[in-house]
């Protein structure tokens, strides 16, 4: 094991598909943050659309994630489903900007999130597979801190486009192809798969035959990735579309070209912090900076619920962001470490469905109680999901003991 006081850099791949991350975000964000004032102002649907929408959107995504998770450690190979994804996401996604009912928005962000849902278990795989074990919470810091410089791009460009350019929020949406179809063209000629184990700094195992045809056993069977997963999913329920975020400072009485800019502060948090969060859980612990980060959206959750008025906004979409920065890297890199190489697609897969599973609730609950008793209690309902879901993180059986030699949990 290299110097613990000396950090490689990261492989190529990492680098490469942060790239992808970034210019692909970049056309979803010129989109969805904008999706709020585009139902409400043209196509005249309110806060249960939305949360219909964006749930049905992210459980699509999450049950194929699965699948293809399967899938790709069956196949041995990652890059092929990966660029199947982005090329399903920027082929669909643009389109957005011809719909004239909420149905069609439907219709359209259902397709997007199909391509997610195709790309996503095998590219974070792919970067398990090309990452030391002592740098994976870096490398997916990394990854998710390119991801979220993309959404602050895609934010600024929509913001030029809509207010000095004096486009409408359809030109917007169309336009977003452009940043999508880089992308697809990055992954294709700057990604190269290398065979399993021979990531940088990775020994390669004695033997790598490939995955079995029977059934695979279930990975639930494990009782710490049955906790964990157990512990997602909690923290799922509580946790709906951000979308719903800008929907509270536009009622609060931020105006609409705002927006964007409160994305922009979003994704500057989350950005922010990624790799220092992902530095923080390779050397302290994956577990300790989940719950941190969990007990961080509790807290910015329940101010969004109590929240009077339109400047608070700007600190808690701070806050807000700096629970994924805390997290996103320290999540999926336990996930990489719970189980072996065969089956690191299906954990994804796995890991990906709980989020899909608790994805379809969390938004209708959401939207359902927004249009019935108001912000504070679908804000505060998701706090509360939040503290459960760490709770069950600190008090699984052998989950928060468990220490293992490439970063510990």
């Amino acid at each position: 094991m290299a110097d613990a006081g000396k950090r490689v850099p990261l492989p190529r791949e990492v680098k490469a598909l942060g790239a992808v991350s970034l210019l692909n975000d970049a056309s979803s964000e010129m989109i969805v943050p904008n999706l709020p004032a585009f139902l409400t102002m043209l196509l005249h649907a309110g806060a249960a659309t939305l949360g219909i929408i964006e749930g049905l959107a992210e459980t699509t995504a999450s049950l194929l994630k699965y699948v293809m998770g399967r899938w790709s450690d069956r196949l041995g190979r990652r890059k092929g489903l990966a660029l199947l994804g982005y090329g399903l996401s920027v082929l669909v996604r643009p389109l957005i900007g011809l719909a004239t009912s909420a149905f069609h928005v439907v219709a359209l962000r259902f397709g997007d999130r199909v391509g997610k849902g195709v790309r996503t278990a095998p590219r974070d795989a792919l970067v398990a597979d090309v990452v030391r074990p002592e740098d994976r919470a870096r490398a997916y810091g990394l990854h998710r801190g390119m991801d979220h410089a993309g959404a602050i791009a895609g934010a600024l460009i929509s913001m030029a486009l809509l207010q000095w350019a004096g486009l409408s929020l359809r030109a917007v949406f169309l336009l977003s192809v452009v940043p999508g179809v880089l992308a697809f063209l990055v992954l294709a000629v700057a990604v190269h798969e290398r065979p399993r184990g021979e990531g940088a700094g990775v020994a390669p195992a004695k033997s790598s035959p490939a995955p079995a045809a029977g059934p695979q056993p279930s990975l639930l069977a494990d009782r710490r990735f049955a906790g964990y997963m157990l512990a997602v999913l909690l923290f799922t329920l509580g946790n709906s579309a951000d979308a719903f975020l800008v929907l509270r400072a536009l009622e609060l009485g931020i105006p609409v070209a705002f927006g964007p800019v409160l994305w922009v502060v979003l994704h500057v948090a989350r950005s922010a912090w990624a790799v220092p969060g992902g530095i923080l859980a390779d050397r302290h612990g994956r577990l300790r900076l989940i719950v941190a980060g969990w007990m961080v959206y509790a807290a910015a959750y329940a101010g969004f619920a109590a929240a009077t008025e339109a400047w608070m906004m700007w600190p808690l979409f701070v806050l807000y962001g700096l629970h994924a920065g805390l997290t996103e890297g320290a999540e999926r890199a336990l996930v990489a470490e719970l189980v072996g190489p065969e089956a690191r697609g299906r954990a994804f897969g796995v890991f990906h469905l709980s989020v899909g599973i608790g994805a379809l609730p969390a938004s209708l609950l959401t939207g359902f109680l927004w249009k019935a008793a108001g912000p504070g209690p679908a804000f505060g309902i998701g706090a509360g999901f939040a503290a459960l879901g760490a709770l069950v993180l600190v008090t699984w059986p052998g989950l928060a003991r468990r220490r293992v030699a490439d970063g510990g949990a």
